[in-house]
């Protein structure tokens, strides 16, 4: 069996402290294989926030794979913003901007969708979907292929289209044809699993969106959430599934509210 654990938005600085606390005791009950943070990690790229999400990823004692999201870059510091955008990212979490995590049974591969030059939105290059296709085509017979961004490639709510990631379709077709099984995301705090093509016709994965795990600023009625993606069988009898956990406030910790089929 191989479980992955995504958590997405945490935005330290805007941390609810028993929804953190809360998904600790999630992480170690469940133990994954990985935990995935799928960007905006903070909410000002502050030192004193990354500091805190440091300590969070040492408190889970468990293998993460984190990419930036855009309120990782300054945005009021501009000269940062313009010098040294990822300075305080890579001070407190590392220097590798795209990690890659592999498994016997998982190849997960992140994606730096962040430009310094945007205010939020996110883009992807030809070189950055080329280097992903080729990792996905050197995955082992019977790993899951994941590829983790910060901004989705999928819009539920016909609003979000905005939001979504400019050159996914390039990397969707790429992707699919390399082999692609999930792309996870965050940004719109809107957690949902739907196809990752709009088109009936391309297979090219699923796209597994986050809601924001711990931070106050949810996305109306919706509360803090976070995935649990579980893989178990071999052969024709392997399936995959995600399952929605919200935060329930009266028990202080999260409990599964939906679960859809999306691999084998």
């Amino acid at each position: 069996m191989t479980r992955i654990l995504q958590l997405s938005d945490t935005h330290f600085g805007t941390e609810r402290k028993p929804v953190v606390e809360a998904a600790l005791d999630l992480a170690r009950a469940l133990a994954p294989d990985l935990v995935v943070i799928s960007g905006d990690i903070t909410q000002r790229a502050r030192r004193g926030q990354f500091a805190a999400a440091r300590k969070f990823i040492e408190r889970l004692s468990l293998p993460v794979l984190a990419v930036p999201g855009n309120h990782d870059i300054p945005l009021f510091n501009v000269f940062a913003r313009a010098l040294n955008p990822y300075g305080n990212y890579k001070r407190a979490l590392g220097a590798v901007l795209e990690p890659v995590y592999e498994t016997a049974g998982l190849l997960a591969i992140g994606v730096n969708t962040t430009r310094p030059r945007r205010r939020k939105d996110g883009e992807i290059s030809d070189a950055q979907i080329a280097r992903v296709a080729q990792r996905l085509r050197q995955a082992r017979p019977g790993q899951l292929r994941v590829v983790v961004a910060h901004h989705p490639v999928r819009a539920k709510v016909e609003s979000d289209r905005f939001n979504l990631l400019i050159g996914r379709e390039r990397a969707l077709a790429a992707w699919a044809q390399a082999g692609v099984d999930l792309i996870l995301g965050g940004h719109i705090h809107l957690p949902y699993v739907l196809p990752a093509s709009a088109d009936p016709g391309v297979m090219a994965g699923w796209a597994v969106q986050a809601g924001t795990a711990c931070s106050r600023r949810v996305r109306g009625n919706i509360p803090n959430s976070v995935n649990v993606i579980t893989r178990e069988g071999e052969g024709e009898t392997r399936v995959c599934h995600v399952e929605r956990w919200d935060y329930a406030a009266g028990a202080h910790a999260f409990a599964p509210v939906d679960k859809t089929l999306v691999a084998g």
